[in-house]
């Protein structure tokens, strides 16, 4: 946690139950002062001082829409120290008052919704509320119905969920795994499609020919790899000239007790090391960013990188 002082004004953080009650509150739903006051039943001034105080320590953030402030859990953002602190509070926390919180917070919530206009309600933060028919896979199958694709591999394929989605819009599409049970589900899944087949094989051992793709997806692989490097040099090679690798893929974390029960091997990236092994494969890196921080414990960050092959 750092130096004594630190760590003290942490634990004095995280330790009066008036925060620990806000917390709890703002962990799950974005929340005004007003609201978090009726909620709590707690004095407003008091309730804005420790708004403050969380948002000062970086565990908390704001924003206007309107002439409202909204407050809510700085999830991807929240200094490490804090974070894990935090986690060793909520964890098992249960508690009537709690209870009681999360109860009158279900009916304000509901009372928001029936009393604005859905969208005046979630301005500025569309992409973060659920509406009927409004999700990320509805918004997904639009856009792919604007591309246009050569012919694709598709590397750590999987069962082939992705190449269902791109088939249409590709002249071919070649399914990598390396477990064969997912290439035959895969097989089964795709069958109809004439325009897609399915194999055994290795992203860091790639049996194509060099400049045999237009474009190759490493789509939540590189974590499954032994050697990353490697698999994205071979990503690099089969790429045509003018070709992109479009890259997926976990942040660096410290959570690999989480990611081995789902067959990681590495404990993702951070940014400048992903896009320096792809500078290395002579790539022209467009973006290597990361793009997503999940809402929910541990908070796992995900990286998205797009990079084109030069032509020569």
């Amino acid at each position: 946690m750092g130096t004594l002082d630190n760590t003290a004004n942490l634990l004095q953080l995280f330790g009066e139950p008036s925060r620990v009650r806000l917390l709890a509150l703002l962990s799950e739903n974005e929340l005004t002062v007003n609201e978090l006051t009726h909620v709590t039943e707690l004095a407003q001034s008091r309730v804005s001082t420790h708004l403050g105080k969380l948002r000062e320590a970086g565990v908390l953030r704001d924003h206007r829409v309107g002439g409202s402030t909204f407050y809510r859990f700085n999830n991807g953002e929240m200094p490490g120290d804090a974070r894990k602190v935090w986690h060793l509070v909520a964890e098992g926390l249960s508690d009537e008052i709690l209870d009681r919180d999360r109860q009158r917070c279900t009916a304000l919530l509901r009372a928001r919704q029936k009393s604005a206009r859905w969208p005046d309600s979630v301005a500025g933060e569309m992409e973060r509320h659920y509406s009927p028919g409004r999700t990320w896979e509805a918004l997904g199958r639009g856009l792919i119905g604007l591309l246009q694709l050569g012919d694709v591999l598709d590397a750590g394929a999987g069962d082939g969920a992705t190449a269902q989605l791109l088939a249409p819009r590709a002249r071919s599409i070649t399914c990598v795994d390396q477990s064969e049970t997912l290439i035959q589900a895969a097989n089964l899944r795709l069958a109809r499609f004439g325009n897609v087949r399915c194999e055994i094989g290795d992203l860091q051992a790639l049996s194509f020919a060099d400049a045999s793709f237009d474009q190759v997806l490493a789509f939540n692989v590189l974590t499954h790899l032994k050697t990353p490097a490697r698999g994205l040099a071979e990503a690099a090679r089969v790429l045509r000239p003018g070709g992109t690798l479009a890259v997926v893929t976990l942040a660096a974390h410290d959570h690999l007790d989480v990611t081995e029960a789902f067959g990681h091997v590495n404990q993702g990236f951070t940014p400048p090391a992903l896009r320096k092994l792809l500078d290395k494969n002579r790539l022209d890196v467009q973006q290597c960013d990361i793009t997503l921080r999940e809402r929910r414990p541990p908070y796992f960050q995900v990286i998205t990188a797009f990079a084109v092959k030069g032509r020569s």
